[in-house]
């Protein structure tokens, strides 16, 4: 058998340290009775679609294409809002998505974990996979911008239908609203979410209330349950009744949130929660609603406000504030826990990740994300003014995840499941032709609005894919000027090098080639330490792994030691916590005389990256020159810190 060379080498021993089994991950378990799991819930996974009511339904009759408010477009409408949560939420993500979980966590980095492609899989199929999966999160930070302004924006309208002259205050409201709620981020989610679970069961049941009370006075609007009554839509319709297929989307929107929060409860309290009450709740609202249009079609805008008698409207318009409030801080936390997964799998640059909770991983601040994203949020506000003209911009991106969600799930059905391929065609065509024709429509609102989110996903996919193949150069470049670990042991001891009697810890992400820093530390200086640990942080595509399990330690010999830590990627990094734990091979460490080494690499303006066009090098120098101080990243005592710089860019 032919030698290997020295990538394939580290090839190798790179997935040799991936190569870990189940029993690695924390078990997910739970002595919560079950009511407190699902008020729990409640609070969390169903913010966002819970408070779609508020808004969805009216953009049909109020959009740029609006529909006469006549009984057909209404039971039609209904009908289509019925059948589409039915189709989408019940059918796709209840019963299939929700199965695709990566060892009990979901969201999109946790599915390509699941989609992993094997080594001997072509390498075009699995680039496609992994840049569509990054689309896709590219699409839900686009999507999750735009969260918290339409939902706050959308309830703090309700103010003009108390008295048409508050309409002067609701922008002024709304950003108040939104910069308080960003402003308390840094406090974490366990702040607010204390709250969270008992103010959505309150607004779930006044959902079903209002609906119910509606219901009951023109029941007629209950003709909508049956699916040909959107069938006599399109009848009468035609291209119109296309159109405003976007607005009947909207009901859908936190359906990919569903996923994203299954790391934080099991499938069981998820689906019971959904089938049991908020599915009902939420169609009683949108039938309450459809009943008020056809028995006072003036009521046509916001006509969730007009479900209550006029003494009902202040408590109404407050209690949907918090509620849009509760929503928004989902979609926030959301943002945090999928970027602090990129930044684990190298898809985005060290950025500053603050632990909010000592139990909880999946509570985590990262504040350069929250303040763009609160500027983003507020300038939405600023520029689109009102939800209605916000409605155009979300669709889009909500949509297109979730498209891509359905062709990845084919990937994993027939690969991963072992579903036959006319089994896994008939579910990818059978979604894909609802999803496509709802993304049809909402392309129409492209020129309207829809053009943001698109953007957002286009401007944060270049970065991250400028990150990962930027990262991927640089290693290619320094494994070239490197010499293995093994050659570099031997030369030291021949030369016999002077020895100091510290302790050093290299940080490197490459398994057999020495670092760099402690190559050049060596030729500057003519001495090495007398303990030298080489500690690789590996980040596995599991979401978390065990403490027993956490560190693999290899004596090299001569004082040399590597030390391979393994995290899931919805864990925090400690190397100075991990370091005190090393009990075994004479190598119980006293982490206070321990020196950190590690680089700080410069981009050299001019002489860009081999294989990136000068553009993106640039942009890769940029994000190189503003990354997080590695020093926080994995927890390092600044004083017993160096740092050594490198150049690149040759």
């Amino acid at each position: 058998m032919p030698e290997l060379t020295p990538d394939q080498k580290e090839l190798k021993a790179q997935e040799e340290a991936l190569n870990f089994q189940n029993d690695n991950l924390v078990p997910k378990t739970s002595k919560k009775p079950f009511a407190i799991i699902a008020l729990s819930v409640l609070g969390i996974v169903y913010g966002d679609i819970g408070t779609s009511p508020i808004y969805a339904l009216q953009q049909a009759f109020i959009g740029k294409d609006p529909l006469p408010v006549t009984p057909d477009n209404v039971l039609g409408l209904l009908s289509l809002i019925l059948w589409i949560l039915v189709l989408i939420i019940s059918l796709k993500y209840m019963t299939f998505v929700l199965r695709a979980d990566n060892h009990g966590e979901g969201g999109t980095f946790a599915l390509l974990g699941l989609l992993r492609p094997k080594s001997g899989e072509p390498k075009p199929r699995r680039m496609a996979l992994l840049l569509l999966g990054v689309a896709g999160a590219a699409m839900l930070f686009g999507a999750a911008m735009i969260t918290p302004a339409i939902s706050v924006l959308s309830a703090v309208q309700g103010l003009e239908v108390i008295d048409p002259k508050f309409k002067s205050f609701i922008i002024p409201i709304t950003i108040g609203i939104l910069f308080a709620l960003f402003a308390i981020q840094q406090r974490g989610t366990a702040v607010v979410g204390i709250i969270f679970g008992p103010l959505m069961l309150l607004w779930f049941l006044i959902l079903a209330i209002l609906g119910i009370t509606n219901i009951m006075q023109y029941p007629m609007v209950l003709m909508a349950i049956n699916p040909w009554q959107a069938v006599i839509f399109f009848q009468h319709n035609g291209l119109t009744g296309f159109l405003v297929l976007y607005a009947v989307f909207l009901v859908t929107t936190g359906g990919e949130a569903l996923f994203a929060d299954l790391g934080h409860f099991s499938l069981k309290p998820i689906r019971l929660v959904w089938f049991f009450f908020v599915l009902p709740g939420l169609l009683l609202n949108y039938f309450g609603q459809g009943a008020i249009l056809l028995s006072d079609p003036k009521s046509v805008v916001n006509p969730f406000f007009h479900l209550v008698p006029s003494w009902g409207l202040i408590p109404l318009v407050i209690i949907a504030t918090f509620a849009t409030i509760i929503a928004s801080q989902a979609a926030i936390t959301g943002v945090f826990s999928l970027a602090r997964q990129a930044i684990q799998l190298d898809w985005m640059p060290p950025l500053q990740v603050r632990q909010t909770s000592a139990d909880a991983h999946g509570q985590v601040y990262l504040p350069a994300i929250n303040w763009v994203m609160m500027i983003a949020v507020i300038a939405l506000v600023l520029i689109f003014k009102t939800s209605e003209n916000l409605a155009a911009a979300y669709g889009v991106a909500v949509n297109a995840t979730m498209t891509i969600t359905t062709v990845l799930m084919f990937t994993i059905a027939h690969k991963v499941w072992g579903w036959s391929l006319p089994k896994s065609l008939t579910f990818l065509i059978s979604f894909l032709i609802i999803e496509l024709t709802f993304l049809a429509s909402n392309a129409v609102k492209i020129p309207d609005g829809g053009w943001l989110p698109l953007l957002i996903a286009l401007l944060l996919f270049t970065l991250m894919t400028t990150w990962r193949r930027g990262s991927t150069l640089l290693m290619e470049q320094f494994n070239n000027i490197s010499t293995t670990i093994a050659s570099f042991i031997g030369k030291v001891t021949a030369d016999k090098v002077l020895r100091i009697p510290e302790t050093g810890v290299f940080l490197t992400g490459r398994l057999i080639y020495t670092p760099l820093t402690l190559q050049k530390l060596v030729r500057h200086t003519g001495v090495v330490y007398e303990r030298v640990l080489f500690v690789t942080v590996l980040i596995e595509e599991v979401p978390t792994i065990v403490q027993s399990k956490r560190i693999e330690i290899t004596d090299l010999g001569a004082g040399f030691y590597q030390i391979i830590l393994h995290y899931g990627f919805m864990q925090g990094i400690n190397i100075p916590s991990e370091l005190a734990q090393i009990k075994e091979q004479d190598l119980t460490l006293d982490t206070s005389k321990i020196h950190y080494i590690i680089n700080q690499i410069q981009i050299v303006p001019g002489r860009k990256l081999k294989g990136m066009v000068s553009w993106r090098d640039h942009l890769f120098g940029y994000m190189t020159r503003n990354t997080q101080n590695i020093t926080e990243t994995y927890q390092l005592p600044d004083k017993q810190t160096m740092i050594i710089g490198l150049k690149a860019g040759i």
